[in-house]
């Protein structure tokens, strides 16, 4: 059994004295491609005649939902974006304040300097000379008695 398409036989044209007649064309409703609904295609029988049929939709995937991770970087960038906005905003009025801060720190780091230099080029105490001892004895008598004392210099 062949299944290429048949095509119907167009019968031959009539003849009136030396005029050649042609049948009249058989106008077929048409329908606008827009107006085709959904699953129905033009199909090409084994006759060869083409009609309107409907066809079996292709299977689509069901729908997954959006990860909640996209999700939430969806709502943060945004949020980020914003708070960067506002960072760069806040330096930009506190730059003059931060220019004089960092003159500031320099001068301080310039007087530390300056201390460690004077402390190691300062002359150190003699070890040779003896230190004085002080020692202190306190009694006192009772939460709220009178301290006495007495201190001895050696």
């Amino acid at each position: 059994m062949s299944y290429e398409p048949v095509h119907p036989t167009v019968p031959a044209p009539l003849r009136y004295g030396d005029a050649i007649l042609y049948p009249p064309a058989v106008v077929e409703p048409r329908m606008l491609p827009a107006e085709i609904p959904p699953g129905v295609q033009y199909v090409t029988l084994p006759d060869g005649t083409r009609t309107l049929a409907y066809t079996p939709l292709p299977e689509t995937p069901p729908a997954r939902p959006v990860p909640t991770w996209a999700k939430t970087t969806a709502l943060l960038a945004p949020t980020v974006g914003g708070g960067i906005a506002a960072a760069s905003a806040g330096l930009a009025y506190a730059a003059p304040g931060l220019i004089a801060l960092t003159e500031a720190l320099w001068a301080a780091v310039a007087l530390i300097a300056a201390g460690a230099v004077v402390a190691v080029a300062r002359p150190r105490r003699n070890a040779a000379r003896p230190t004085t001892h002080i020692t202190q004895h306190v009694t006192a008598t009772g939460l709220f008695g009178r301290a006495n004392g007495t201190i001895n210099h050696r």
